[in-house]
């Protein structure tokens, strides 16, 4: 999902999973291990938006966003497809299996300081089977189920309550509206 560019990369410092970059005096960021992103927009048949919440320290506070991940970005997962990667991520953080997941759209995160792509997928025909919250102890997530209906004055609230709420929520909820069938 990385679009190639021509010219000469120069690695300025790397770490575990990110690497800076220096092409043509314009320094930006890689992923090192994956391959994309992925962020799934969930409805439950009775139109709920799944939506989490986690601490997250490079903002130090509490988010709210969609379902998300790595797509490809553990050892046993090379290769992964976005379909798949949503499909994990999904039984990961919410323990929500979907039965149909809807590629909608691909594009930059931040294209003026990463080159990692996003995939927006849809997720429907979700069934409960965990408890979701993540893999370990460090991510924390918290579900939430709200009623479509009362998205905006749900949003709203957790922003008066201090919460940073992802843009790509008001990104994710277009797509619900405008291109899924």
């Amino acid at each position: 999902m990385k679009p190639s560019l021509p010219g000469q990369d120069r690695t300025i410092t790397s770490g575990k999973f990110l690497r800076l970059v220096i092409r043509d005096g314009w320094e930006y960021v890689e992923r090192v291990n994956c391959s994309g992103a992925v962020i799934i927009v969930a409805r439950t048949d009775d139109d709920k938006i799944i939506l989490v919440e986690q601490f997250r320290r490079p903002v130090g506070k509490f988010t709210i966003g969609f379902p998300a991940g790595l797509v490809g970005d553990d050892r046993g997962q090379r290769g992964e497809n976005i379909i798949k990667a949503a499909r994990r991520e999904m039984i990961e953080e919410t323990g929500y299996r979907p039965s149909r997941i809807q590629k909608l759209f691909v594009g930059p995160v931040s294209a003026g300081m990463c080159r990692d792509m996003v995939a927006i997928v849809h997720a429907s025909g979700l069934k409960k089977v965990g408890a979701g919250g993540g893999l370990d102890d460090h991510e924390n997530i918290q579900v939430h189920e709200v009623p479509r209906q009362g998205i905006d004055a749900w949003i709203k609230k957790q922003v008066r309550k201090g919460r940073l709420v992802g843009p790509n929520i008001f990104a994710g909820l277009y797509f619900l509206e405008h291109w899924v069938k």
